[in-house]
């Protein structure tokens, strides 16, 4: 058995956050551990309430699943606050967590604020250094880069930009459809990963009709951190995790009035 642990908010609605996260790790057959950093009210419609944990809490709850279960891999989402950053970048240093997949969580699906702007500084400068790979999406890439991404070249350069700031590898998502960018011509969705050396893309064929599926992100970073766990390679691990999060938006559910979630078991669900 392999052990990931999560640290990213509740999402009381089940489709993303801490909730996302279990679900892909039990989905790889890995066992999953969590780390709460704050406590959503939402549905399919939106975030209608946020209370971020004391990063002591945070902290404390980390601290206590390391010094027990041997983790192979750890997946960061949703901080809130700069103190709660500031916490977990020391839990990584201290408790040496192994493979981080860092998902900068800042804004929900339907625009609601879930990092605060020291929170986001915080992350660039204590996080992003201390991670094993950073998975920001399109609009992510371009707030934490500076570059307008609008061409594949964009994306290649904001990249590199991220690596310059201290990530080891960073991989873009293509979900959002950017016209020009390569994420998604020929209606296909790319990934592109960047080591600091090379770059590799993966591509797979956009599913959604065009609707936003919440719990996408989430998803995808939890099951890269699933395949790292697993003694996956970093490419490999993305192609996976790609092609997961893409059955899960094929057959996702509309299980509320709001945005349709992802099946997290899509594979083993039977027909």
């Amino acid at each position: 058995m392999r052990y990931a642990l999560t640290i990213a908010g509740s999402d009381s609605g089940g489709g993303a956050g801490i909730q996302a996260d279990l679900k892909t790790f039990a989905a790889f057959g890995v066992y999953g551990a969590s780390a709460v950093t704050a406590v959503t009210a939402q549905n399919t419609r939106g975030v209608e309430a946020v209370a971020p944990l004391s990063d002591a809490l945070v902290a404390a709850q980390i601290d206590a699943i390391a010094r027990d279960i041997r983790l192979d891999a750890t997946k960061i989402g949703m901080l809130a606050t700069a103190a709660i950053v500031h916490a977990v970048a020391a839990a990584i240093e201290a408790r040496a967590l192994p493979a981080v997949v860092l998902d900068p969580v800042m804004v929900s699906t339907a625009g609601q604020r879930l990092l605060d702007e020291d929170g986001v500084r915080a992350l660039i400068d204590e996080l992003l250094p201390r991670v094993h790979v950073f998975t920001p999406n399109i609009p992510e890439a371009e707030a934490l880069s500076g570059h307008r991404i609008r061409t594949a070249d964009d994306r290649r350069r904001a990249a590199e930009r991220l690596v310059d700031m201290g990530a080891a590898a960073v991989i873009i998502t293509g979900g959002h459809p950017v016209d020009s960018t390569g994420a998604g011509e020929g209606g296909d969705v790319g990934d592109l990963l960047f080591d600091g050396r090379a770059f590799t893309e993966s591509r797979t064929p956009r599913t959604g009709g065009g609707h936003r599926t919440h719990g996408t992100g989430c998803t995808f970073a939890s099951a890269l951190a699933a395949g790292l766990a697993l003694g996956e390679s970093l490419p490999a691990a993305a192609v996976r995790a790609q092609q997961y999060v893409a059955g899960a938006i094929a057959n996702r559910l509309s299980i509320g009035g709001g945005a349709p979630v992802l099946d997290h078991f899509w594979q083993t669900r039977p027909g």
